[in-house]
Order: C-alpha cells, then structure tokens, then sequence
C-alpha cells in the first residue's frame, strides 16, 4: 500500500508542474570506422615437412601461402603433433650394422663420417631442414642434399654413403642401421630411445595430422631359415642335453618374430631309432618329442619341401602332417597329395597380405614327390607355380616361395638355381629365398624381388663337409637367418641375421669379427663390393639320381 502511494503521488506532482521546454543538443560528429576484412583461411607449410606429410595438409583443401606473415595456418616443426621417424640408412650391401648417437652428432657437427666410407650424409633438403630444427646447423660438408629420388642411387655409388630418410622412404635395397642400438624396422623399437625424431605441428584444427609415419601395429616381421633335420648328432644332443637345447640361443630371433618359419626336411615317426652321431646314415627321422623344439622358438609355419620327408614311407609323413594339424600350425610344400602339396598358405598379420608357397626342384630326387593318391613334397613345375603367384599377387597378397633345390658347397648359385629362383621372382614373388643349401649361398636384387638363394643349416650336424676331392670344409657352420619386414602393404627389406652352428646342434649369434667377415665375403660374392675375397675353390660335383627305398 506505502509503494502505491509514493507512486500516485510523484504522477500527480508530474501534472501539475509547469512544462519547461528543452534545450536542443548537439550531436557530436563521430569518427567514421574502418571495416575489418577476416584474412581468409590459408595454409603456409615449412619446406622442413616430409612429403607424405604435405601431401596431407594439401588435401585439407586450404589455398596455400609461400609466406607464413600471411597464413592462418602453418604446418612447421613443433613441440607437440605428428611424431616422425627418421631412418639412417646404407647400401644393402654395408658392413656396418649400427653407430651411436654420439658417432651421428659428430658427423652432424663436422667429425669422423659413419661407415667407413669418407662420405657425407644424404638427405632430401626438407629432411635437413627438419634436423636443422633439431640439432642445428650442419657443420659444412657434412650433409649432402640430393633430391629425395636420386638418393638411393647416389648411395650405391662407389664409395656407398650413409643417408637419413624419413621410415616411409625405407626400400629393400638399403639397409637400416641401428642408433644406439634401436631401430625402426624392428619389433622393439623404441621411439623415446631414439634420437632421429621430429615432431610436427599445426597452428589452428584446420584438419587433422597422423599422429605418426610409424605404427607399430602396421608392421610385420618374418624370419626365414634355412635346413632343420633333428637327427644324427643333432637329435644326440637333444636327447643328452635337451630337447630345446638347439634353439637356446637364438630363441628371440624365431619367438619374437610375427611369423617365423621352419623348413623341416624330415619326418616324425613314433618307430625312430635311437640317434647315432655320423653322417652315414641318409634314411633321416626324427622322434616326436623333438617337436617340442619347434613349439619352444616359437614355430608359425612349416615347409615341407625336404627331400627326406619320404624318408620313413607313407604312414610317417600322414602322421606328421597330424601333427602339425593339431597343433595348428600351417605347412606347405608337401602334403598328403599333390594338390595340398601345392596349395598356399595365406595369412593376414597386422594388415600385411602374405602368401606362401614352394616346391622341390631336384631332379635328382623323384620319389619324393606328392603324386594324386601320394604324399610328399610339391614338384617345381614353373609354370603353374608362375601362374598361382601372378594370381596371388593379383588378390593383394606379398609372395614368399620357398624353394628345395640342388644343392652345391660354395657360394652358388647352383645348377639350375637362377631358373627356378628367377622364374617365381619374375612372376611377381617379393621374397624367393632356398631352403635347402647346408652351404651359404649368395644374393640378388631382380626387379622388385629379393633372391637368396640359399641360407645354410638352421638346426642340422654339419659341423664339417668333407668335398670330393678330400679336402674338408666348415663353411657348413655359418647360417643366416633372414628377418623380412612388412609394413601397411609394403615389403621394406630384409635383416641378414648371422649365426654359427656350434655342439653339432645349436646355432649362436655370430661374434663381430666372425659377423664382419661373413657379410663381407657374400656381399662380394653377390657382385656388390669391389673389394673381392680369397676366393673359395668350387668343386666340380656330378648329379646323380639317389634312389630311396619305397615308401
């Protein structure tokens, strides 16, 4: 009530008051304002970005700028973003397998240079750009720039020189050194650890960067070997050492593999004599138990292309692919009929399409060959092999074959090795790799493909070879193991691991010196260093057919 009061009374005070008129007021003349125009979206991008990278913002769709002043956008090196890995690369066919991070600062800042070779780093003149940010300028002469598609054969000229390329630019002809030890085309790499690593960023969310060039969950690793024959003095060992004694001690190199792979030239039979140390007995089997080795490194797959496999007749090898059967492990190159013998195995593993496939090409060696109603191991008939690998690759797939094939004690290749190995390779196999020779032999790049013909022994006896002439050679004892890399559909290359076969079972790691030497004899013997070994005399062999007992 007091409110309405108060409120009547001021509206009647309002009337009767006399009106005064207003006094006029000037307007005052404002400033005229400019309008402000938005600087359209554009992008700037620093000549240190990868390609595979720039490519990426340019998709965005953004115009792009030569200047950064007048983008609203910039693509650059930065704290955080896109991690990108760098790769310090050489030739194939380099000795050295790795340097310290301290060796590459020094070469950065002008010190010694990496390999041995006197040469400077190459790079792509955005990759220095991107280590410039990181370490600085180079001291003068220390980094050569090429364009990013001339590297590889600036590389590979005489003397060969290191390089760094970003991981997507890794191709099987160079081979990726290590940095304090890490690598990137390794399972355990670790980034942190790493010192070749530039992170990327973006001013503004224009769009969306990869979080990294390398996933790990993209890549695929691998490892071929070469002979297994658990018998003789191999499964004497075992039986008075161990089963899994022989794979002790490179166990990591086949456990850690995504696939790693067997050639197992023998049978199990449950009727196996006792092993006797010698090599006079050629009627090979092994006891069941010994698959136990298999399953301790790790197996992923078995080929069966040994010409042994028929060795101990028709019931062993039906009981040994059982075995393999019901262990789930997938096998190919024998089996219990010619059209299993042939027939592929195809796996999916972290993206990457692979394919294996393989055959025995001895002619020597006819009995041991699947026939419709008979098992044992696929015969080389190229052409339908050429055909299935054409159809393969055609579906997406990275061909491995494998081959069982004539074999010779020196560096090869043997016979009629190049035929067989080139008709696959030329077919549009990524990887062709022997199986059989207990002697290490040579390397090839053709084409695409990558050819080794012959990896030496994996698990087997031969501590010594005694040639026709007498003479006795332990050539037998040196083994690679091939590490294959596979990443988002892509083969990057292989790891040539070296290993010495010791206690007439078990292979280990090659020492540096022992390593050193290895590679630079077959590096040589491939025709890929000038520097020429003593040669290693090749003895003259006559093939003769070897007549096995029926099975």
């Amino acid at each position: 009530m007091k409110k309405t009061s108060i409120l009547l009374l001021s509206i009647i005070l309002s009337a009767c008051a006399s009106p005064t008129p207003a006094a006029p007021t000037a307007t005052a003349a404002l400033p005229p304002t400019a309008t402000q125009t938005p600087m359209p979206n554009a992008l700037w991008i620093s000549p240190a970005v990868p390609d595979v990278l720039r490519e990426t913002a340019q998709r965005a769709g953004l115009p792009i700028v030569d200047a950064p002043e007048i983008a609203t956008q910039k693509l650059d090196t930065a704290d955080s973003g896109s991690l990108w890995i760098y790769a310090l690369v050489a030739p194939f066919p380099t000795v050295t397998d790795g340097v310290s991070s301290a060796d590459l600062f020094s070469v950065w800042s002008g010190g010694s240079f990496l390999t041995g070779s006197g040469q400077p780093l190459l790079m792509a003149e955005s990759t220095l750009g991107a280590l410039t940010a990181l370490w600085g300028k180079p001291a003068p002469g220390a980094v050569r720039t090429v364009l990013k598609e001339q590297i590889l054969d600036s590389a590979w000229t005489q003397p060969f020189s290191p390089a760094i390329i970003p991981f997507e630019e890794i191709q099987p002809k160079w081979k990726v050194l290590t940095v304090d030890g890490q690598s990137p085309v390794r399972k355990d790499f670790d980034a942190g650890m790493y010192p070749l690593k530039v992170t990327f960023g973006l001013t503004g969310a224009a769009f969306e960067l990869p979080a990294s060039n390398r996933e790990a969950s993209k890549m695929t690793t691998v490892v071929l070997t070469g002979v297994t024959a658990l018998v003789r003095a191999t499964a004497f060992t075992m039986e008075t050492k161990g089963v899994t004694r022989p794979g002790e001690l490179i166990h990591d190199w086949l456990a850690n593999a995504d696939i790693a792979h067997i050639s197992n030239e023998v049978p199990f039979d449950a009727g196996c004599p006792p092993p006797t140390p010698g090599y006079k007995n050629f009627i090979l089997c092994s006891d069941p138990k010994y698959f136990e080795l298999l399953q301790s490194v790790g197996v992923d797959i078995v080929e069966l292309t040994g010409d042994h496999f028929a060795d101990r007749g028709t019931q062993a090898m039906l009981d040994t692919l059982k075995i393999y059967r019901d262990n789930n492990i997938p096998y190919y190159g024998g089996g219990a009929n010619v059209d299993e013998a042939r027939k592929p195995v195809f796996l999916d593993v972290n993206g990457n399409r692979i394919a294996f496939m393989g055959c025995n090409g001895k002619v020597s060696y006819t009995i041991v060959k699947a026939t419709d109603i008979q098992p044992g191991a696929a015969d080389c008939d190229y052409e339908f092999f050429a055909n299935q690998v054409e159809d393969a690759v055609s579906k997406g797939y990275m061909v491995i074959f494998t081959f069982q094939h004539e074999e010779c004690y020196h560096p090869g290749p043997c016979y009629m090795h190049e035929e067989g190995f080139h008709a696959v390779a030329d077919a549009g196999a990524t990887v062709v790799s022997g199986s059989q020779a207990h002697y290490p032999h040579l390397m090839e790049f053709r084409g695409d493909s990558f050819i080794h013909f012959g990896l030496g022994n994996l698990f087997f006896d031969q501590m010594t070879y005694e040639l026709p002439d007498g003479s006795v050679i332990d050539e037998t004892r040196r083994e690679f193991i091939d590490r294959h890399i596979f990443y988002d559909g892509k083969y990057l290359g292989v790891e040539l691991l070296s290993a010495m076969l010791e206690d007439f079972s078990r292979p280990r790691p090659m020492n540096e010196r022992e390593r050193a030497q290895f590679l630079t004899e077959y590096f040589a013997y491939s025709g890929w260093m000038e520097l020429q070994p003593t040669p290693i005399p090749v003895p003259t062999v006559t093939l003769t057919p070897i007549v096995l007992p029926s099975p």
